[in-house]
């Protein structure tokens, strides 16, 4: 958006502009005359706003326009260098569950685990109600 703002700015002829069509969001545009030496209103910071010649607007939106870019690079700097971190302890921690894995013999294994009775499992079965008629799955 600011990138934008400032190709606006800058394609406004010094000599100014007549019918000139200005958006004002939305997709809705307002056709006006701009004088030779019509500054620009901008932000200043904490809502406050002032309007400064349009060179020096342009000079502030591209230093914020820096500013921003330097924040995203930072950012992506610190993901960076989080992901390998988390990624390297990823690895130490596969490397030491598979040491674990293959310190426990099989005979360690099995006395964890309960025997299960040789008794084969008694299938339940689906009770009828009084005087319903046998069905397929009876």
């Amino acid at each position: 958006e600011q990138m934008q703002t400032i190709e606006t700015l800058s394609a406004i002829p010094s000599t100014g502009a007549k019918g000139a069509m200005i958006p004002l969001g939305a997709g809705v545009q307002i056709v006006a005359d701009i004088p030779a030496e019509a500054g620009a209103v901008i932000d200043i910071g904490s809502r406050v706003q002032a309007e400064k010649p349009r060179t020096e607007a342009i000079a502030i939106l591209q230093k914020r326009t820096e500013e921003v870019l330097g924040i995203m690079n930072k950012m992506k700097s610190e993901f960076d260098s989080i992901e390998e971190t988390t990624i390297s302890l990823a690895n130490i921690f596969n490397n030491q569950i598979a040491n674990l894995q293959a310190d426990t013999t099989p005979v360690e294994t099995e006395a964890i685990i309960p025997q299960k009775s040789l008794e084969p499992a008694k299938t339940s079965r689906k009770k009828r109600k009084r005087g319903t008629e046998l069905t397929l799955d009876d």
